[in-house]
């Protein structure tokens, strides 16, 4: 299997070089209005919004960095399919401006916004962003009423583009083989994640790090396992460092970023050559821990009825019998972007094509 990934360096609020219904799914972590360090971001877009914070009127300037996020909004309802899904990452904002402290709240102006293009809201994710802080309050400290909860989560919002499900033809192989394991669905669709601060983190460092809004790898790669299969394509018009297209390769999907910085281009070149080892790593961790829930399951008295097409270990449902997990072999630079080649994984049962015995 092979996937293609194209970096455009260019301004999102117009996806030039994008056709029409031609995206499967979008995840992206936009710049969050009114967090300082987007101002000059924003600014440049936008100079009415550096004379509203001049003047100290937050809101004024809050929705002005909203109006310039939904150009791109209007794009992504362009180019998604119907049926086509939108996760947006975004944190809320909490500022002090002429003297008054607040929260903007980023989330729901968004929800507004993909509401007023036609998409369906789905159930939202919540995720705790790591704190090292031990305070866990603003304002007054220890003395009522006038203190402020510290925000220490983070919304990823799920649209539909349009009111029905993506069709797909009946026994659609590559659905099929995209399945995602039991115990991985009840982790991955509830509606809170408390378990993503840390074990798959292939970030930037440094400068160009503080300047995206580089997120967990877990975050995009379940994401682009929950709601794509093998062959759709994912865009990132807010690519940054490029998390999400490091996730679309390894879950073997294709992917498609913008990005204003050519700088953050030239850091990605540099992760590319451990995009191969990191796959395989994520992959066998997630047929390693499938087995760990087998061992506790059959240790509990539970009994399979179901074994996997192409592993030698039981699975909970059907729709998991034909799973079948793959990892980068290989990272061609092209004209465009990357050609990645990908090869099945095992599950340890000492068979090459990864087909379980009988």
């Amino acid at each position: 299997m092979e996937t293609s990934h194209r970096v455009v360096a260019g301004d999102s609020r117009s996806l030039s070089q994008v056709d029409d219904d031609s995206v499967e799914l979008v995840v992206t972590s936009p710049p969050y209005p009114m967090v300082e360090m987007w101002d000059e971001l924003f600014s440049d877009l936008a100079p009415a919004v550096a004379e509203h914070l001049a003047n100290g009127d937050g809101q004024a300037a809050f929705a002005r960095m909203h109006e310039e996020l939904e150009a791109v909004w209007e794009e992504v309802s362009r180019v998604l399919v119907d049926g086509g899904i939108a996760c947006i990452n975004v944190g809320d904002a909490t500022r002090t401006v002429d003297g008054s402290f607040r929260v903007f709240q980023n989330h729901s102006r968004i929800v507004d916004a993909f509401e007023a293009l036609g998409f369906e809201p789905l159930p939202e994710l919540l995720w705790r962003k790591p704190s090292n802080s031990g305070a866990k309050f603003m304002g007054s400290g220890m003395l009522p009423p006038n203190a402020y909860v510290t925000l220490e989560h983070e919304y990823i919002l799920v649209f539909r583009n349009g009111t029905e499900s993506r069709g797909f033809e009946p026994g659609a192989e590559r659905r099929y083989r995209s399945a995602y394991f039991w115990e991985e669905r009840n982790r991955w669709f509830s509606d809170v994640w408390t378990d993503v601060n840390g074990e798959f983190q292939s970030l930037g460092r440094g400068e160009l790090r503080e300047r995206s809004a580089a997120y967990p790898f877990e975050i995009p790669y379940r994401l682009v396992n929950m709601y794509s299969v093998y062959g759709d394509t994912v865009l990132d018009p807010f690519w940054g460092t490029g998390t999400t297209t490091v996730a679309a390769m390894v879950a073997g999907r294709n992917s498609l970023g913008y990005e204003l910085d050519d700088d953050f281009a030239r850091l990605f070149e540099k992760r590319v050559a451990d995009v191969p080892e990191f796959s395989r790593t994520v992959v066998e961790r997630r047929l390693a821990d499938h087995e760990a829930f087998v061992e506790r399951r059959l240790a509990e008295g539970y009994e399979f009825e179901y074994r996997a097409d192409n592993y030698d270990f039981p699975v909970t449902t059907k729709q998991e019998k034909p799973i079948r997990l793959y990892a980068v072999a290989d990272v061609r630079e092209t004209n465009h972007g990357y050609e990645a080649v990908h090869e099945p994984v095992d599950g340890g049962d000492g068979h090459e094509d990864g087909r379980a015995s009988r």
